[in-house]
C-alpha cells in the first residue's frame, strides 16, 4: 500500500491509503497488462541534485532527484535479424531544443513524429507488447514508488588518478623501509618471461568519463505535478545531466520472472507494490493520481522505538 496525498496546506493535508494500480485500472479489459515477461520502455530524466527525506519511521533517508522535461515518444522499432529473431524498441526523446540548432535530417524526423525537436534521443529495447503510440508524453508515474531502477550516465571525470584513488590499491608501507613511493601501486610485471604487462593491467590513467550504471536504486517518491522522481541513493553523472532509467534488470526483471516460475506470485512484484502501468505511464494517466506519491518506509520497525 502506498501513501499518497495532495499537496495543499500543513493544516489541511488529507490521507487516505490506496495503490497506484487501482487508481490506475482503465475503464476496458483490452488494455495491455504487465506480466513479468514485459519489458517496458525506460525514460530520459535530468539530475537536478541531491536532498534528504525523512520516511514513516523519521529515519533520514539520501535521495537524488531526476526530473522528466517534455520525455516522448518519437520512434517504435521492430528489426528482423539474420537468425529471422526480432528486436523491438521504443525510441525516447528528450528537454527541447530550438529549432535553428537543430540538424535539418533530425527536424524532419521530429517532424515526421509530430514533435518538438529534442536535445537526446535513445531507444529502449522492449518486449513487442510494450510498443507506445509516437509522440506520447511519458510522467514520471511511469515508475511506482517502492520499485527498483537502474540509471545510467556518464559518471563524472576525475582526470589522471593515481592506482590508489582509481583502482582503491592500498600502496606501500607508510612506515620504515619505504622511500618517497607510499603511493605507488609496485611491480607491474614478470622478469624475462613474460617480458612484458600484460594488457588490461590496473594502473594509473584517466578516471571517470564514462557509461556508468547504478542498479537497484528504490524509487521513493513521485510528482506528478512537477514530473519528478525520488530515487534512493547516489546516481552516476554531473548536475543537469541526462539519465537514463530503466526498470531493475536483476532486482525487478529477472527476480519478477524466477518468483513467477517458482509460483511465488506474492513476491513477483516488490512490498506494497501491485502492478505497474504498461505499456507506459502517460501525461494522462498522471492527471488522474495525486500530486504527491510516496512509497512506505522499507524498515519493518522503527530504530527510535526500544526493542522489546
Amino acid at each position: 500500500m502506498f501513501r499518497l496525498w495532495s499537496l495543499s496546506p500543513p493544516a489541511s493535508v488529507r490521507h487516505f491509503s490506496s495503490t497506484v494500480a487501482e487508481l490506475a485500472t482503465p475503464t476496458t479489459n483490452a488494455a495491455p497488462k504487465w506480466t513479468p515477461n514485459s519489458i517496458r520502455t525506460g525514460l530520459i530524466a535530468r539530475k537536478r541534485g541531491m536532498t534528504s527525506m525523512y520516511d514513516d519511521n523519521g529515519v533520514r533517508v539520501p535521495v537524488t532527484v531526476l526530473q522528466l522535461e517534455n520525455c516522448q515518444v518519437t520512434a517504435n522499432i521492430k528489426t528482423v535479424r539474420p537468425d529471422q529473431t526480432e528486436y523491438h524498441a521504443v525510441q525516447v526523446a528528450a528537454s527541447d531544443r530550438p529549432h535553428k540548432t537543430t540538424t535539418a535530417q533530425m527536424r524532419g524526423h521530429f517532424r515526421k513524429a509530430r514533435v518538438h525537436p529534442k536535445r537526446i534521443v535513445k531507444e529502449f529495447p522492449v518486449t513487442p507488447d510494450a510498443h507506445i503510440p509516437i509522440g506520447t508524453t511519458l510522467s514520471a508515474v511511469h515508475f511506482v514508488p517502492g520499485q527498483y531502477v537502474d540509471t545510467i550516465a556518464k559518471s563524472i571525470g576525475k582526470g589522471f588518478q593515481g592506482g590508489m584513488k582509481r583502482w582503491n590499491f592500498k600502496g606501500l608501507r607508510a612506515s620504515h623501509g619505504v622511500s618517497v613511493s607510499h603511493r605507488s601501486i609496485g611491480s607491474t610485471g614478470g622478469h624475462q618471461d613474460p617480458g612484458r604487462i600484460w594488457p588490461g593491467k590496473k594502473m594509473a590513467g584517466r578516471m571517470g568519463g564514462e557509461t556508468t550504471t547504478a542498479q537497484n536504486l528504490r524509487v521513493v517518491r513521485v510528482d506528478t505535478s512537477l514530473n519528478l522522481i525520488f530515487v534512493k541513493g547516489c546516481v552516476p553523472g554531473v548536475d543537469d545531466a541526462h539519465i537514463l532509467v530503466r526498470d531493475a534488470k536483476k532486482k525487478l526483471q529477472s527476480l519478477a520472472r524466477a518468483n513467477q516460475a517458482k509460483g511465488l506470485y506474492e513476491k513477483v512484484l516488490p512490498k506494497g507494490v501491485t502492478d505497474l502501468p504498461f505499456p507506459a505511464g502517460t501525461a494522462e494517466l498522471a492527471k488522474t493520481l495525486p500530486t504527491i506519491i510516496e512509497a512506505p518506509s522499507d524498515r519493518v520497525t522503527s530504530p527510535f522505538t526500544p526493542r522489546e
